[in-house]
């Protein structure tokens, strides 16, 4: 009886679980990339709009939910026509694709602070899967009382496996941007009220 009585209890306590919601902090946080320019330098930009949806119930985010949705029109490497190249078809074609988007399948602990997150990419209209790893940076209270948590994560991926396919090369025969792309986003969640 006393057995059956813990799990009902359990049972209902678990019912009661919510999930906590968490916005983007969007003043900390930067999304961004970076590309090696003719092999001998890199390029760097970054994505000034996105929206998200964060939940979790866990303190030390072990379960963490991730939606996360990028406008590609905020693209900006601080060069107008290379920013307009990025927009057109040889890269992200924004007129037909505005948005990419990352959402989580699963996440791993793997250090103390120190995830690996498993999600879905879509760039253009190609999904692939992909890993982050996730640094776990703490929680925090700010002076006016909002709950902070700090993350950096990273990953890399080959932007041909998502058609964008500008490929020029330089006279080495090398391209003028590499395949590969790292992927750099520091984030500051805010936990909702």
């Amino acid at each position: 009886m006393k057995k059956t009585i813990l799990i009902a209890a359990l049972l209902i306590s678990g019912l009661g679980v919510k999930a906590q919601n968490w916005n983007v902090d969007a003043a900390h946080t930067n999304i961004g990339f970076v590309v090696d320019y003719m092999v001998v330098s890199e390029l760097e930009g970054t994505f000034k709009k996105y929206d998200a949806t964060i939940t979790s119930n866990k303190a030390d985010f072990s379960d963490i939910n991730i939606d996360f949705k990028v406008d590609v029109n905020s693209v900006n490497t601080d060069n107008e026509m290379r920013d307009k190249h990025l927009k057109g078809d040889d890269f992200f074609n924004t007129d037909k694709y505005p948005n990419m988007s990352f959402k989580s399948t699963s996440v791993k602990k793997v250090g103390d602070k120190d995830y690996v997150m498993e999600g879905n990419l879509t760039i253009r209209d190609v999904t692939k899967k992909v890993k982050f790893a996730v640094h776990y940076g703490g929680t925090v209270k700010d002076p006016w009382g909002n709950t902070k948590a700090g993350f950096k994560a990273t990953t890399k991926i080959n932007r041909l496996d998502y058609g964008l396919k500008y490929n020029a090369a330089i006279e080495t025969g090398e391209m003028v941007a590499s395949n590969e792309v790292s992927i750099i986003i520091n984030t500051v969640l805010i936990k909702q009220k």
